[in-house]
């Protein structure tokens, strides 16, 4: 099977990690609106892998079968995937342009699985006008070795699409489970708004950074407090999510907190950006911001 995934980003490399790393697909097209952009994706996937053998943890001859299976480039490239997985950026007109060039004027395959992997946006909405039916995919990162998808059926996803989706996740040694559309889903309905609440109950000065991580971290028993998971998935994704969310339901008990929205606007991203509630510091460590 052939499968193309439509970003080069941080999610879509670990999607199409996951996919070369399974034994059904021998093709994974690796594709962004610019090729320098897919083949820094691949660039990245390939010194990834080289960690990995140099400390042990996967041999050189997997690393070389899984780099084999990649064809970086344009999304023009994906003429005859079986599957596209479409991981571009979280803006509803971006996915609609994606999958309507896409579906009319780039892949050929008439069977294709078309899949978003939307965090957040409406699965139905995304499809509207579509000459054919989408399907929600959504990864978690680092998508290749986080175990979860959530398949996400529109107003307009047939039954048949999800089966199919749901059989494809299993051998990709993943644990599907199906969610019916509503925003956020399940995972990011429930983690999202617990991630704006810690930044609330630091906004009010209840507790510091350290203080509210750890309190969840020894009291819940989570891996990673709030502020710091934040960081990590992204603060600009939070805020996005957020508003997704707030703005479906109309419900205030989703409004983000205006530390988020100010810290976006600062460019103070987490992770991505070298400081968040933490600064990140070259040889990996963090410390928590002093002042925000």
């Amino acid at each position: 099977m052939k499968v193309a995934v439509i970003g080069a980003g941080t999610m879509g490399q670990g999607i199409a990690k996951a996919f070369a790393q399974c034994d059904d697909f021998d093709k994974v097209y690796l594709c962004d609106i610019k090729t320098e952009f897919a083949e820094g994706g691949l660039e990245k996937i390939k010194k990834g892998y080289e960690k990995l053998v140099s400390k042990g943890k996967m041999e050189q001859s997997a690393a070389d079968g899984y780099i084999a299976k990649f064809v970086p480039g344009l999304n023009s490239i994906a003429t005859d995937p079986d599957l596209v997985v479409e991981a571009a950026l979280e803006v509803m007109q971006i996915k609609q342009d994606c999958f309507k060039d896409l579906m009319e004027n780039v892949v050929k395959n008439e069977n294709c699985i078309f899949a978003s992997n939307t965090s957040s946006l409406s699965i139905t909405e995304i499809g509207a006008g579509l000459p054919k039916p989408i399907i929600g995919m959504h990864f978690f990162n680092p998508a290749d070795r986080m175990k979860l998808i959530e398949v996400i059926a529109g107003a307009n996803t047939p039954d048949e699409l999800v089966k199919k989706v749901t059989d494809i996740s299993v051998k990709l040694g993943k644990t599907p489970v199906q969610v019916n559309e509503a925003p956020g889903f399940v995972v990011n309905r429930i983690l999202i708004p617990l991630i704006n609440e810690g930044i609330f109950v630091y906004s009010e000065g209840i507790s510091d950074i350290e203080g509210i991580d750890t309190a969840m971290k020894l009291g819940c028993n989570h891996p990673m407090g709030p502020l710091e998971l934040g960081d990590y998935i992204g603060l600009d994704i939070v805020l996005a999510i957020m508003d997704v969310i707030y703005h479906e339901t109309g419900d205030s008990k989703y409004r983000a907190c205006t530390l988020l929205r100010k810290m976006v606007r600062g460019k103070h991203l987490g992770v991505k950006s070298g400081i968040g509630f933490y600064k990140y510091n070259e040889d990996r460590t963090k410390t928590p911001v002093d002042k925000l």
